[in-house]
């Protein structure tokens, strides 16, 4: 009797722990798991775009975490707003006080006329580029540009549910995250997800350019004044519009911009200690950038509809460039992320 109660205890110790391990493993709707790894953050030796801020590649450490598949689409964030009432940077009124702190001391405060919500939008109309270092000539400050509003008060995003939103600034995902219970994902923790069951890619398929066109919506022609939209679109797509990288993935590529928690440094991997891997990084202490001094950025990544090879090449895996917290445009947007940890909450 004694060894048949034994028996049955042991019998449903093993059930219960099956279980627990069935619902640890089972993903948050939309979610995917990205296994902890070790692995190479930053620019390959092979990878002809690398920029200097992607050097040097370095080992890194990362526990694993689930992603969303997509980036965070406007059905998604539509939903938020309707249960919180918030009201995005784009959508507020603009606080010159709070805006010249980001700009030198002697920056004129514009007309009042001009100093009202809106965002950045690129100028599709471009017909020449004077000066390719000068990214000014292909952006336009546009009144009534927003979220739900792509291009302007006149423009919608009715029928587009499945696109990712846009013109979303820092404190905007921060305050979707909080909503969520996610956060954002860490430059590493990017960079893993992006890998997927890959080792040292340089592009989320592997290492062959060439199919670019057929995995990404980027910019095919003459950057920025004409689109050729080899890949399907000439702007933004909806989201899951190509294939998923191994691990179901989709958009880490082209498409829009996606806003770390990192903290933009252009001098950051070259101030590490890599001697060992770096365990869980969370990025640079301070963001420093020569080209927006006086304005706080963090990484984003994966690039978007506008990357292109003669420009920024910004559709590899260790791509990065800065995004100011409270700057938004019709190209940024973001996708999080969630710990076990963080769902026994």
């Amino acid at each position: 009797m004694a060894k048949q109660v034994i028996s049955l205890l042991i019998i449903v110790f093993f059930l219960s722990c099956n279980e627990r391990r069935t619902q640890q493993t089972k993903n948050p709707k939309g979610m995917v798991w990205v296994e902890g790894k070790t692995f190479i953050q930053g620019a390959k030796i092979t990878d002809r775009f690398a920029m200097q801020r992607e050097k040097p590649a370095h080992k890194v450490t990362v526990d694993g975490f689930y992603i969303d598949v997509t980036e965070v689409t406007n059905k998604q964030f539509k939903k938020f707003v309707e249960a919180t009432k918030y009201i995005t940077i784009a959508e507020r009124k603009v606080d010159w006080e709070e805006m010249k702190i980001q700009l030198p001391v002697n920056a004129q405060k514009p007309h009042d006329s001009i100093l009202q919500p809106g965002s950045l939008i690129f100028n599709k109309s471009l017909n020449a580029v004077v000066n390719m270092n000068n990214y000014n000539q292909w952006w336009v400050w546009k009144i009534g540009a927003n979220w739900r509003h792509p291009s302007g008060p006149k423009s919608s995003i009715e029928g587009k549910d499945n696109y990712p939103v846009v013109h979303i600034a820092y404190e905007d995902a921060l305050a979707y995250c909080k909503w969520a219970n996610r956060r954002l994902p860490t430059e590493a923790e990017w960079e893993a997800a992006a890998q997927g069951t890959q080792k040292d890619a340089i592009f989320t398929w592997g290492n062959d350019y060439e199919v670019l066109n057929l995995k990404s919506n980027t910019w095919q022609g003459v950057f920025p004044t004409k689109n050729e939209s080899k890949d399907g679109f000439e702007f933004i797509s909806p989201v899951k519009s190509y294939v998923s990288n191994s691990i179901g993935l989709y958009d880490m590529a082209g498409n829009v911009w996606e806003i770390t928690s990192d903290l933009f440094n252009v001098d950051y991997y070259k101030q590490l200690n890599t001697s060992e891997p770096i365990k869980n990084p969370k990025g640079a202490k301070e963001s420093y950038s020569p080209s927006n001094p006086y304005q706080v950025e963090h990484v984003m990544k994966g690039g978007s509809f506008l990357c292109h090879e003669s420009y920024c090449a910004s559709f590899r895996i260790s791509a990065k460039m800065g995004v100011a917290e409270d700057s938004g445009s019709d190209h940024v947007g973001f996708r999080t992320v969630v710990t076990p940890q963080m769902l026994q909450k």
